[in-house]
């Protein structure tokens, strides 16, 4: 069989098709595969087709396990002047007429699509000819094409809906690994992505000397252009930190840690509560859909998080939250958030 996956523009698209995909029972990996439930599961041909607009051709260009790539000429239509969203649909036109005929050449059994502008011509294609089209939305917050799409997949994947077939959240295993009940504040950890975030600099920053004072090992992930700044600070500070910027080692931090303070991304609030990590939320303001907040309101309505819009930073409700009990949130996450996210969506795709 045949599974086209589709979508991207950003790292939060892409990292879904990437998890999914590395649990699929490649054709180019080897000939024959056992699924999760001890039976030989056929292999497939995995075929991507995204854009060369955003980060899909930095993620996928050199990807030998897709036994096919495309990336075709499209962008998003939303945030565009009157003649710009002309020229982006006209662009959109174009390349769905190529992905009907991308789909048809490898006779696709499913279309997965991640959302994204990238997708959009190949879901919208799939539709047209009739080809299944399971949808994951990675967010709380639908984005805008897969609000459009909803109605009209065969399947409709995310982990705040009741109604999905599928709750979890593709996430890796090593997070699950690193999990464990917290139940002493001894390390603190701020994340503001690999790119950093300047609120959670400054509040880290702010909170230093007290949590230095308490006796507290600070983590910080300052963003990549951020280290030597934010470093310099720490230092002014008379205070041993250890900061980074991108890292392979996200897993490990996160497992030394007993209190987070971080955006809310999609992946980094799964990540988050796959350790078991309880967190402060500083939702990123400016995200589509206002999607962050909504992502850390689903754990704070189940009162598993707290949650703070940057606008609003109050440094002594925060150290208030310092005392509160952790382990109550803790063992919470463990018990709400499930295993097996991409490999369940991958044996759901390979039922076409």
């Amino acid at each position: 069989m045949s599974i086209v996956m589709t979508g991207g523009g950003t790292g939060g698209h892409l990292a879904i098709i990437k998890a999914v995909k590395e649990q699929l029972p490649l054709r180019s990996i080897s000939t024959s595969s056992v699924n999760t439930h001890g039976t030989l599961a056929e292999p497939v041909e995995a075929i991507y087709i995204g854009s060369t607009q955003g980060q899909d051709k930095q993620w996928f260009g050199e990807d030998e396990d897709f036994s096919a790539k495309y990336f075709m000429k499209t962008r998003g239509v939303v945030n565009q002047g009157k003649m710009g969203k002309i020229k982006s649909l006209w662009m959109l036109f174009k390349a769905f007429l190529q992905a009907r005929k991308l789909l048809k050449k490898h006779k696709a059994s499913v279309v997965f699509s991640v959302g994204g502008f990238s997708s959009a011509a190949t879901a919208f294609a799939a539709k047209s000819m009739g080809i299944p089209l399971v949808i994951h939305e990675q967010n709380a917050a639908l984005g805008s094409l897969n609000s459009v799409l909803k109605k009209h997949a065969t399947a409709f994947i995310s982990s705040y809906l009741e109604e999905s077939p599928i709750k979890a959240y593709p996430i890796k295993e090593i997070f699950f690994e690193k999990a464990r009940i917290r139940e002493k504040l001894e390390t603190i950890i701020f994340l503001g992505g690999s790119q950093g975030a300047v609120a959670i600099n400054s509040l880290a920053l702010e909170l230093a000397p007290i949590l230095h004072d308490r006796g507290i090992k600070i983590i910080h992930q300052a963003g990549e252009r951020n280290i030597e700044t934010v470093n310099e600070a720490y230092k002014q500070l008379g205070i041993d930190a250890e900061v980074f910027g991108f890292t392979t080692q996200l897993a490990e931090y996160m497992e030394e840690a007993d209190f987070a303070i971080a955006r809310a991304g999609a992946s980094t609030l799964w990540e988050l509560s796959a350790t078991a990590l309880p967190t402060l939320f500083i939702p990123y303001p400016y995200a589509a859909s206002d999607h962050q907040y909504h992502n850390a309101k689903f754990l704070v309505e189940q009162q598993l998080a707290w949650l703070m819009r940057e606008n609003e930073i109050d440094k002594d409700y925060i150290l208030a939250l310092l005392d509160e009990d952790l382990s109550k949130r803790s063992q919470g996450l463990m018990e709400i958030v499930e295993k097996q996210g991409a490999q369940k969506i991958a044996e759901y795709l390979t039922q076409f």
